[in-house]
């Protein structure tokens, strides 16, 4: 279990879920660094939004904002929300990513991470019948309006019953020494 487990089962008596998400996320030196704020949480965790203000810390050479900056700031929400969203019998991963940059950003940028109760249903339904399964998030970086995408980040997520992914680990564990 990670320090940021422990910090969220044992605050989250005291403390919403969801705004210990927000603040956990925001007062965290590794997502600061993403310059991304975390600006609201739906009571459900079902809906994130962040925003990623353009500043002095993430223009790059031609002052827009650092890619860099665009992908880290998106980066853990949709694996992480599904932890959030699913219980403890469940194995998340990021398996890999890609970020599609569609215009300079010089302007503030904005991004949801929604699942839906159904999708979340489906998920549950697919690792019972299959164990293990890698499926695909896309998140877009936008105005406010949400009229213009800036950038476009394709998440492949790895979702495993956790039985069944700790005796494969077992296996390839045996195989491995072999």
């Amino acid at each position: 279990m990670s320090v940021y487990e422990v910090m969220m089962d044992r605050l989250s008596k005291y403390v919403g879920k969801p705004t210990l998400f927000k603040w956990g996320f925001n007062l965290s030196p590794m997502y600061r660094r993403s310059t991304g704020k975390v600006i609201s949480v739906s009571d459900d965790m079902m809906h994130i939004r962040i925003k990623v203000p353009i500043s002095w810390r993430n223009k790059n050479y031609v002052s827009s904002i650092f890619g860099g900056s665009m992908f880290s700031a998106v980066d853990p929400f949709p694996m992480v929300q599904l932890m959030q969203l699913l219980d403890k019998n469940y194995v998340v991963w990021d398996k890999s990513a890609e970020v599609l940059f569609k215009r300079p950003a010089r302007e503030d940028l904005y991004a949801e991470f929604t699942y839906t109760p159904e999708e979340v249903e489906a998920l549950k339904r697919r690792v019972a019948e299959e164990k293990e399964f890698t499926f695909e998030k896309v998140t877009n970086l936008t105005n406010k309006e949400g009229t213009t995408v800036f950038c476009e980040v394709h998440k492949q997520i790895y979702i495993a019953d956790r039985a069944f992914y700790k005796e494969k680990l077992a296996k390839r564990s045996v195989e491995n020494r072999a």
